[in-house]
């Protein structure tokens, strides 16, 4: 099993995403999951640099953890042309370390653009022809492309990686689990549902799977729970809420009456080693193999040295047994 970290980019400027990217390594993380956003879960996390800058500087600045997008929508905000394109150069830059995750969006990100937010069947239709316009553009020559939804005219990416950069593909349900398997190189899900990674495998799907683990660490758990409270409590909503929503405000309303204790009793809070490994271990048994540690804990760097000193080597063990 593979061990990454996220690099929250809402919560952080971008010069300080890249300065934890490094860390991450230095730690022996074997990858970092940077999640793609335009506005932030809630105003208060107050950041949301452009992620294909911060991936570049990220590479440019370290030599052997993997880049991963932790997703990416291509099809609404930003058409599947320029993501192919960035994706490549990114591949090109990081020498092969970069893993392109995909998916349907949220509407949080890609309403600025000023279109309609389709339903998600659509979604994953375009979804779908968005994948097969970057694979194609990825072969390479002038390339056209006309979809349903999306069309491509007499386009070429010039500087192309020697290998196209890895497609993790999002899944939440049946249907996106069976695009994953069809189209995809890799799965991405948001928790350890065996039933997600059993659909996977039995629609064809041998890829890596992906599935971020939240937690806050601190040396005393009041701090961990307050500091989780503060930068992770959206995440006590369902993911068919997180992709509905419009704005920064919505959520603030939204979370207004979520409480430090109900953040803790969907998290692990505090500084136990074995409790966070416990968390871990519904993952493993699951099936994923590519585990993204999602930290709201307050201290960046003191996580980074519990993690090199009294984490990683448990959760490997876990992943061996």
């Amino acid at each position: 099993m593979q061990v990454g970290y996220k690099l929250v980019t809402e919560a952080f400027e971008p010069k300080e995403i890249v300065r934890q990217a490094v860390e991450a390594e230095r730690a022996g993380f074997d990858f970092v999951d940077m999640s793609d956003h335009y506005h932030p879960w809630l105003y208060s996390l107050g950041h949301s640099g452009f992620v294909w800058s911060m991936l570049g500087a990220a590479a440019a600045k370290t030599n052997t953890i993997g880049l991963v997008t932790g997703v990416t929508c291509p099809s609404i905000r930003i058409h599947p042309a320029i993501i192919a394109q960035a994706a490549a150069t990114t591949a090109i830059l990081s020498e092969g370390r970069f893993t392109l995750g995909v998916g349907s969006g949220e509407r949080l990100n890609e309403h600025v653009v000023g279109g309609a937010w389709p339903a998600v069947r659509v979604r994953h239709r375009m979804l779908r022809e968005s994948i097969e316009i970057i694979r194609l553009l990825w072969s390479g020559g002038n390339q056209s492309y006309e979809g349903k939804y999306l069309t491509l005219d007499e386009a070429r990416v010039f500087d192309l990686p020697d290998v196209p950069p890895a497609i993790a593909v999002a899944a939440g349900g049946p249907a996106s689990v069976r695009l994953a398997a069809e189209l995809g190189d890799g799965l991405f899900t948001t928790r350890p549902k065996l039933e997600l990674l059993r659909g996977y495998a039995k629609a064809g799907g041998s890829g890596p799977k992906y599935a971020s683990l939240a937690m806050s660490w601190a040396r005393d758990e009041h701090t961990a729970v307050e500091s989780a409270h503060r930068l992770l409590k959206f995440g006590v909503l369902g993911w068919n809420v997180l992709t509905e929503l419009k704005n920064t405000a919505d959520y603030e309303s939204v979370l207004s009456f979520v409480r430090p204790e109900d953040v803790s009793e969907a998290i692990t809070c505090g500084p136990e080693v074995q409790q966070h490994v416990e968390a871990a271990r519904a993952y493993v048994d699951a099936g994923v193999d590519h585990l993204t540690l999602q930290n709201a804990g307050p201290d960046v760097d003191a996580f980074f040295e519990f993690f090199s000193t009294e984490l990683s080597a448990p959760l490997r063990a876990l992943a061996r047994s």
